[in-house]
């Protein structure tokens, strides 16, 4: 009985989202997830699948959007930035897969044809698994996920030349001309097609574009109707419909809307190529699964092992670190979905019979499988190999050599370790308050930004233990690290600790249990900076309405302003600032500490962290907020506060104060200062009770005013 192709799609939907969710369990791809689907529900399991034109109708459209959008982010320029390793190391590797494997192909009883696409196919890695393990780890801006990505275009590129050159050889053996004309007349045509299409970017595209980006509904439309359109275009031109629907993408890429197009088609595209992937996996005939099993082991340990290795030897001679060239090469150690859609249209073409598909096929399975958890687990992978990994790395890796420098003979306040968005609001500051500070960073743009301004940079991920050697943190009285990974920050701790590390260490946190985590294994400081800025937000926010009538519709402006540590009026009175003089703008609140003062009195004296609520027209709130956020120049801005101290002061063997309790000692009764520890046979106290007793060799922690201290010191024998 014929089964509604209705519930065979939503059969294999729940089924997919569960293998899915097993998937996500396993952190495998759901690519492979997808392919078990195609398996289970094919004629060798459940035989769900009666439906395949439907099927395969919705996988060739999730295809054309994939090749759609490689070409629309099709990013030259990404290359270039990474230097000639990414042209090299890509075109290297694929040189060496394509010519290593071909070998092992025909080793293995292939004819020559099977054995030219199973070498095509082991060629190419998945851009879309690499991005996707990078991006999680936080890797992508680094250096060898710059590469790493760099080379994969070099891939895609190459891919798309195999699939032109694939789809030429199968129109010239489906024709009886002469062997010359064909290949002449898929030329000519396809000078016509890129011509007619470069003249629609020129011309026509721009307008159109401008037009349908006022609904952003009818852009996307457009994107895909063209995407399939180029498509259908190309194969009916003697092209693959993937040529057409790469050049589309391309089409589109010089616009300023590629992004836009891209995010929301992403979805779209994950969604259709599980199609093609379950019919992928239900086509496979387990039946030749064990003879076809030693071929495809053989041929996944080549990807596996071969390809990291030929990168590995290609950074090592040009001059980079082996660790670097070990992560960039851990990225190409599977085949990827256009492995698998080469060797499909092979099939098609008839080049190529079901036994060499489902070698490939099993080849992904396996190498994807392995090559996920080797790119998860890298750090841990390098650790194990870093002693034979030495014989890939030259005596003066010299093209990271120059991505950083220290000043040995500088003391430095704070080695800061992440210098992305919040690292380099955080360096700003330090630079404000004349610190002098030592930057380091993984992504080699964020170094660049920062050495014109004459800070020390250095190249390096925390998680290298190579990079501590290179640290002056016997100089150094601060280790700040804003890198958002819990396991980095435990790494870093550890390390600092093997190292004798006497300075004060500084950790960023995403939730209160993270914190907690790090002031445990032994931070000194812990910076939250979401739970900070919810914090200030919901302040202002609250005070804004509290204040801020809804029925009011003048035509005046309200502006949050928050008084930062190095502001210029911080610690002056509203009196003092000539806010209202110079630009007509009043303070209308202040909040500070969750309490609201409103309209404070011309005496009210600002304190850092004070958030203001002002008024008056837009222009003047600009000119007054630019006054409120002049920071103190020269060594003002650098030095500490001259009313504030702290020291430390020991009890003598004959100290009267031994034996007394805190709170008979009176100090912040006397001398306006608070005991905020005490260290007692190695041991630290931090705010110790009053009912604390003193004894003989206690150190005590006091906090104060400068001359309240000094005072205490004089008069109290300690």
């Amino acid at each position: 009985m014929h089964r509604d192709p209705f519930f065979e799609i939503a059969a294999i939907l729940g089924m997919g989202t569960l293998l899915g969710i097993a998937g996500q369990r396993l952190r495998q791809p759901l690519l492979i997830m997808f392919l078990l689907t195609g398996i289970l529900a094919g004629p060798a399991c459940f035989g769900l699948i009666e439906s395949y034109a439907q099927i395969e109708l919705l996988a060739h459209i999730g295809i054309a959007i994939l090749l759609f959008i490689v070409g629309l982010k099709l990013d030259l320029g990404l290359i270039r930035t990474t230097g000639p390793v990414a042209l090299a190391t890509g075109l290297g590797q694929i040189i060496f897969t394509s010519v290593i494997g071909f070998g092992i192909a025909l080793g293995l009883g292939m004819s020559m044809i099977s054995a030219a696409y199973t070498a095509v196919a082991l060629t190419f890695s998945s851009t879309i698994i690499v991005v996707k393990l990078l991006s999680d780890k936080k890797e992508i801006d680094s250096l060898h996920g710059q590469i790493a990505v760099g080379f994969l275009i070099v891939q895609d590129i190459a891919a798309i030349v195999a699939l032109v050159g694939l789809t030429t050889l199968g129109s010239a053996m489906a024709e009886d001309s002469p062997g010359f004309v064909q290949p002449l007349v898929i030329v000519v045509k396809g000078v016509g097609f890129v011509g007619a299409v470069a003249l629609l970017m020129r011309y026509v595209l721009p307008r159109l574009m401008r037009h349908l980006a006022h609904s952003q509904e009818m852009l996307i439309l457009f994107a895909i109707a063209w995407a399939v359109l180029l498509s259908a275009a190309g194969q009916l031109l003697g092209f693959s419909k993937e040529v057409g629907a790469f050049l589309a993408g391309v089409a589109l890429a010089s616009t300023p809307y590629r992004d836009l197009i891209g995010a929301r088609l992403t979805s779209i595209r994950d969604f259709l190529l599980l199609f093609f992937f379950i019919g992928l996996g239900a086509r496979l005939d387990l039946s030749e699964a064990g003879s076809q099993l030693g071929a495809s082991i053989l041929l996944s340990l080549f990807v596996l092992i071969g390809n990291p290795l030929i990168v590995l030897i290609i950074m090592g001679v040009m001059g980079y670190r082996r660790r670097t060239g070990f992560l960039a090469g851990l990225t190409v150690a599977q085949i990827s979905e256009f492995s698998l859609i080469v060797a499909a249209l092979g099939q098609s073409l008839g080049h190529i019979n079901q036994e060499t598909m489902g070698i490939i096929t099993l080849v992904g399975v396996v190498t994807i499988c392995v090559s996920t958890y080797m790119i998860l687990y890298s750090d841990e992978l390098y650790r194990l190999l870093e002693r034979p990994l030495r014989v890939f790395e030259r005596k003066n890796p010299y093209r990271e050599a120059v991505l950083g420098r220290v000043d040995a003979g500088r003391p430095t306040d704070v080695i800061l370790i992440g210098l992305g968005t919040y690292g380099s609001g955080v360096a700003e500051y330090l630079l404000r308050r004349g610190k002098v500070i030592l930057g380091v960073d993984f992504d080699p743009g964020a170094l660049e930004k920062w050495q014109p301004r004459g800070v020390s940079v250095l190249y390096g991920d925390v998680a290298d233990p190579e990079i501590y050697e290179q640290l002056p943190l016997g100089s150094s009285r601060w280790v700040v690290s804003t890198v958002r990974s819990r396991e980095a920050s435990l790494v870093l701790l550890e390390h600092l600790r093997r190292r004798g590390y006497a300075g004060k260490v500084c950790l960023t946190a995403t939730d209160p249990r993270e914190a907690q985590d790090y002031e445990s294994a032994g931070a000194t400081l812990v910076f939250r900076p979401f739970a900070d800025a919810a914090e200030q937000a919901a302040d202002a926010l609250m005070y804004a309405i509290d204040f801020l009538p809804s029925d009011i519709t003048w035509p005046i402006a309200f502006r949050e302003v928050r008084i930062r540590p190095d502001s210029a009026v911080a610690g002056k009175s509203i009196r003092s600032i000539p806010l209202r003089s110079l630009t007509g703008v009043s303070i209308l609140a202040v909040s500070r500490s969750g309490a609201i003062h409103y309209d404070p009195e011309p005496e009210f004296q600002l304190v850092p962290g004070d958030q203001l609520l002002i008024m008056g027209s837009v222009e003047s709130l600009r000119q007054a907020e630019t006054l409120l956020r002049e920071f103190q120049t020269g060594a003002a801005a650098g030095e500490k506060p001259a009313d504030f101290a702290v020291a430390e002061i020991r009890i003598a063997e004959d100290s009267p104060l031994a034996g007394q309790t805190l709170a008979e000692v009176r100090f912040r009764q006397k001398y306006g200062v608070t005991v905020a520890g005490m260290q007692r046979e190695g041991n630290k106290i931090v705010t110790p009770a009053p009912a604390e007793r003193l004894s003989a060799g206690d150190i005590l922690l006091v906090i104060g005013g400068s001359k309240s201290v000094e005072t205490m010191l004089e008069k109290e024998s300690v």
